[in-house]
């Protein structure tokens, strides 16, 4: 079984795959103090009676931090265990049409070829994690580039700080848009105010493809932790993927494997 392993800067998230399926996924905290050892007895007792079973491994990680450790990790207690780390220099089959290649992190490298592999069409991939980010594809698979905005967690911690009548509350659907009370005006400001803000940059990407001579559809996916609290509300996202840079970790292996 191949181990797939996507660390975040706020979450972790751990897939096992057989064959091309994905039959096992697991989502812990990020700890950027974590240790090689501490993380191979993290993913044991995720794994259990699985531990065995791995055969192969696919990582990636936005954090330097865990990177380093993770890589350590790999070469200590798996090290007759074939693997990818994707890097610079790792065959990913994605071009990327940017200024300076380098600064694009590997979950959106990831993320560019399984949602190209998903769909073959020119795509939008609205990851909504520590950032909310959207990165734009072409239907020949190129990364274009994209757009970063604070994510819903930062935004609300942030609010919470810096206004002393405000907190935190739980993001579910307020009863109407126009909230009755400082709960339910969070609630609707959070909620429709991140679908309105996607919606309004998704419209102008399209437009923006379209003068640029990108003819056809685009397809628009949802991954990343905080997906769910947007997806209903938004009036373009089309597909909901959350298992999408898990995905992106197996063909990166099958291609290099290859």
């Amino acid at each position: 079984m191949l181990l797939a392993i996507d660390v975040g800067n706020t979450n972790t998230a751990f897939g096992l795959f057989d064959g091309k399926e994905l039959v096992r996924d697991w989502r812990t905290r990020t700890d950027a103090r974590i240790t090689a050892d501490e993380l191979d007895l993290s993913l044991r007792g995720l794994l259990g009676p699985h531990a065995d079973e791995v055969t192969a491994i696919s990582a990636l990680s936005t954090v330097p931090t865990v990177l380093r450790e993770l890589r350590a990790m790999l070469g200590k207690y798996h090290g007759r265990v074939p693997r990818v780390v994707v890097e610079p220099g790792v065959r990913t089959g994605v071009p990327l049409l940017v200024d300076n290649p380098k600064e694009v992190g590997a979950d959106r490298v990831v993320n560019t070829l399984a949602a190209h592999h998903l769909f073959n069409t020119a795509c939008a991939v609205v990851d909504f994690g520590t950032s909310t980010n959207i990165d734009v594809i072409s239907a020949k698979g190129e990364f274009l580039g994209g757009v970063f905005m604070p994510g819903i967690e930062i935004s609300m911690d942030a609010l919470a700080t810096h206004a002393a009548a405000l907190r935190k509350v739980d993001v579910v659907r307020p009863r109407s848009v126009i909230g009755k009370n400082t709960v339910e005006c969070l609630q609707s400001g959070i909620m429709y105010g991140f679908a309105g803000q996607i919606d309004g940059i998704v419209t102008r990407i399209r437009r923006e493809l379209a003068r640029q001579g990108h003819d056809g559809p685009m397809t628009v996916i949802a991954t990343g932790g905080l997906a769910p609290l947007v997806v209903d509300e938004s009036a373009t996202i089309d597909h909901h993927r959350p298992d999408l840079t898990l995905l992106g970790l197996r063909l990166v292996y099958e291609r290099n494997q290859r």
